[in-house]
């Protein structure tokens, strides 16, 4: 019965593979914590915290999470330009399961 159920599922369409579709990629998980951490953050801040992320990659991530509303960009009309970013509540929502991942892996990764 449960083999046959396995076999009949549709595990793209699980809440799961939505969600790691979210998070899912080098950067993401750490910006998203970066922004639970220290609230609103600018570019340059942003990349000074993660170190070794070109701003190209950083850029398209941010675009990423902010498409996903997750994040929200704030736009200044001022020279120099100003933007920064910062949680949505949808971002804030996900950070007490993603909290829970980083405790399970503290708890069970090989020491």
């Amino acid at each position: 019965m449960i083999k046959r159920y396995i076999e009949d599922a549709n595990f793209d369409d699980a809440g799961f593979s939505y969600t790691l579709s979210l998070i899912s990629g080098k950067h993401k998980m750490v910006i998203l914590y970066c922004l639970m951490e220290f609230g609103t953050v600018r570019f340059n801040e942003m990349k000074r915290y993660l170190k070794r992320v070109s701003d190209k990659t950083l850029s398209d991530k941010l675009k990423e999470l902010e498409a996903d509303r997750l994040i929200v960009r704030k736009e200044y009309p001022q020279i120099p330009p100003k933007v920064e970013y910062s949680l949505s509540d949808r971002g804030r929502s996900l950070m007490d399961v993603l909290d829970r991942l980083c405790i399970w892996g503290e708890e069970n990764r090989d020491k």
